[in-house]
């Protein structure tokens, strides 16, 4: 396999935009091959001289009166109800017992009380509402609040291709719904390719990709032009021998899911309202990133990226691939979007890999991951001020909230940017929304919505994969009881 060498331009051009950082998290960073030492640390020291003049501001997150003044006492217990709910164990695992039992295949009254518990708890508030119409209502109540939203139809994967078109047809119904609501209210549509295009047959597309990697010979056809999708650090484990060419009935299903991307990412262009494409596990995500760049080169134009990426920070190799994709990107001229999360298939990476007796490709603990997000936000920051690439930075840890805030503020990154997006879970991590938002930062809160049935595997994969992140959501908890007994006392006094 060929190795890649970070062109030494770039890496001056990195270094001349970029400072260092010194964090809690940076000392356990682990070690990286010497092209992503370029990729910089978020500072709080050295400040570049601002290109746009803006107000300073301050990222308080102590003035609960200030954070909660939006939302009603009715909405404030809801909500500190089912955030000390989320955040014991026995009260998960029964839920996901129930909800993955015999009784959710029944027809019957229990099934149907079992419903009625979900969509009054869990569902209202983890979700938008079960169609558009409860859709749009939500939006509004979150755009007064002075907030944005991520419109996401909570479907997941799929494996045929009738599924496909229904949830394509629910997708392009999001879009539409989204160009009936104020502009200021929308930030972006989301969407699952493992919802458009059949989850085996991207795993198929993986394989050969990983192969082509392996063996650059090894001829793809039906392949077409994209950004780097693996880095020298990648994880090619999953594919151990030579995969079979796709047969034309896969070719023509790769097709059809690749229209359908394409169709969902025209009516975005013209209704001017960016697309953004979720990350997935290991084992299908060359395929979504071939997907992703394929489309982005096709229809983001004019300074203008339509199409995001996602990265996940808690993988190894974030930082080498999100810097190779930015410079493809920039060598075409093609600008591109990004969404930086940290990622939420945590544990059955880590069981793929030891099934198949190698490291997983997650980092070795959270330091390492917290100290990668940071990293690759400060990189994103910088591509903001030095070229059109657009950046959600989707957090719900308070540090790296801070840090990007402060950074955008030392790079003079106006608040009114349409590039720089901060956003959130709907219903999770509501003092760092608020707290950004009154910042003057643009905040979004990622909407999932759909009926209660079909959101709840959605429901099921938050709950598993975000266990640590709702027991840990105890500065809302502590907030939202602070200015419920503050209401409390100025009521009865």
């Amino acid at each position: 396999m060929a190795t890649k060498v970070l062109p030494t331009k770039l890496l001056k051009r990195l270094t001349l935009f970029t400072r260092p950082l010194v964090t809690s998290s940076s000392s356990t960073s682990s070690s990286s091959s010497s092209s992503i030492s370029a990729i910089p640390s978020l500072t709080l020291t050295q400040k570049p001289e601002p290109t746009t003049i803006i107000p300073p501001s301050t990222l308080d997150l102590k003035d609960h009166q200030k954070l909660f003044a939006t939302l009603s006492s009715k909405k404030l217990l809801h909500a500190s109800l089912i955030l000390h709910m989320a955040a014991m164990d026995p009260v998960v695992d029964f839920g996901m017992w129930v909800m993955n039992s015999k009784l959710m295949g029944m027809d019957n009254i229990v099934r149907d009380l079992i419903f009625r518990a979900v969509r009054h708890t869990f569902y209202e508030h983890f979700c938008a509402g079960e169609n558009t119409v409860e859709l749009a209502n939500c939006m509004k109540r979150l755009n007064e609040s002075g907030l944005r939203g991520m419109l996401d139809f909570a479907v997941e994967f799929t494996s045929d291709n009738d599924a496909c078109d229904r949830n394509f047809h629910g997708f392009l119904d999001t879009i539409e719904t989204a160009k009936t609501l104020p502009p200021s209210s929308v930030s972006s549509v989301v969407v699952k390719i493992t919802a458009i295009c059949p989850l085996n047959l991207l795993e198929r597309v993986s394989d050969l990709l990983r192969w082509q990697e392996k063996d650059p010979s090894f001829n793809l056809p039906w392949k077409d032009n994209t950004f780097p999708i693996f880095s020298d650090s990648s994880p090619l484990y999953h594919t151990l021998k030579k995969p079979d060419p796709l047969t034309p009935e896969e070719e023509q299903h790769l097709l059809l899911g690749q229209q359908r991307l394409l169709k969902l990412c025209q009516a975005c262009v013209e209704a001017n309202i960016p697309l953004v494409i979720d990350a997935e596990h290991t084992t299908v995500q060359p395929a979504v990133d071939y997907f992703t760049y394929s489309s982005a080169i096709k229809c983001n134009k004019d300074d203008n990226p339509i199409v995001y990426g996602t990265i996940q920070a808690y993988l190894k190799d974030a930082k080498e691939r999100l810097l190779l994709a930015t410079n493809a990107a920039d060598k075409m001229g093609v600008p591109m979007g990004f969404k930086l999360v940290r990622g939420a298939y945590m544990s059955s990476e880590r069981k793929l890999a030891s099934s198949l007796g190698y490291q997983s490709p997650i980092h070795n603990n959270i330091q390492q991951t917290h100290a990668c997000y940071n990293d690759c936000a400060s990189f994103l920051l910088e591509s903001i001020t030095n070229g059109s690439h657009g950046v959600i930075l989707a957090t719900h840890n308070v540090e790296s909230g801070r840090l990007a805030a402060k950074k955008a503020e030392d790079l003079g990154i106006a608040y009114w940017n349409k590039k720089l997006e901060f956003a959130q879970l709907y219903g999770m991590a509501e003092a760092l929304s608020f707290g950004l938002r009154n910042a003057g930062f643009q905040v979004s809160k990622y909407m999932p919505f759909g009926p209660v049935e079909t959101a709840i595997p959605y429901l099921l994969r938050r709950a598993e994969e975000n266990r640590g992140l709702l027991s840990a959501s105890g500065l809302d908890r502590e907030l939202t009881r602070k200015e419920l007994g503050r209401r409390l006392k100025a009521a009865i006094l």
